[in-house]
């Protein structure tokens, strides 16, 4: 793919975390033509809701590209869903990437898995599975 991509990967972190350190692990290995910059914020140490936001955005902004992992919690209603102004923390982050104009990018874990509501009518270049070549086509896609 050449030019490093700058991404901001979407995911539930309590449940997917390991999926984001794999797409890391990719970039990371010079025999694989994958490459992006991960602009996701790390473990925010904050339990305010409008911290997290602020740092969110902040990375949200700094990307071109959003690509969003779709696990099996990637719709459950957060505890904090009416602080956060949508249904959880996903459903934020991509509301706030298609805002700010960057390209969605989405793959399902699971065929099964719902979407987040947010992903819904948003043009989304989607991935057909968590494969590396599946992901970069999709990438490429959305690059044109």
């Amino acid at each position: 793919m050449g030019n490093k991509m700058h991404v901001f990967v979407s995911f539930d972190y309590d449940n997917d975390n390991n999926y984001k350190n794999l797409l890391k692990a990719w970039d990371a290995n010079p025999e694989f033509d994958f490459h992006f910059s991960d602009l996701s914020a790390k473990e925010i140490q904050s339990k305010s809701v409008s911290v997290v936001k602020n740092v969110l955005s902040r990375k949200i902004n700094d990307a071109n590209y959003t690509l969003v992992i779709v696990g099996k919690d990637a719709n459950k209603q957060h505890k904090d869903h009416k602080d956060i102004g949508y249904k959880n923390w996903q459903n934020y982050e991509i509301a706030k990437s298609k805002e700010h104009g960057n390209k969605l990018i989405a793959i399902k874990l699971d065929k099964n898995n719902e979407s987040p509501e947010e992903l819904l009518n948003s043009c989304a270049i989607w991935a057909m599975s968590f494969t590396l070549d599946a992901i970069l086509k999709a990438m490429k896609t959305a690059v044109k």
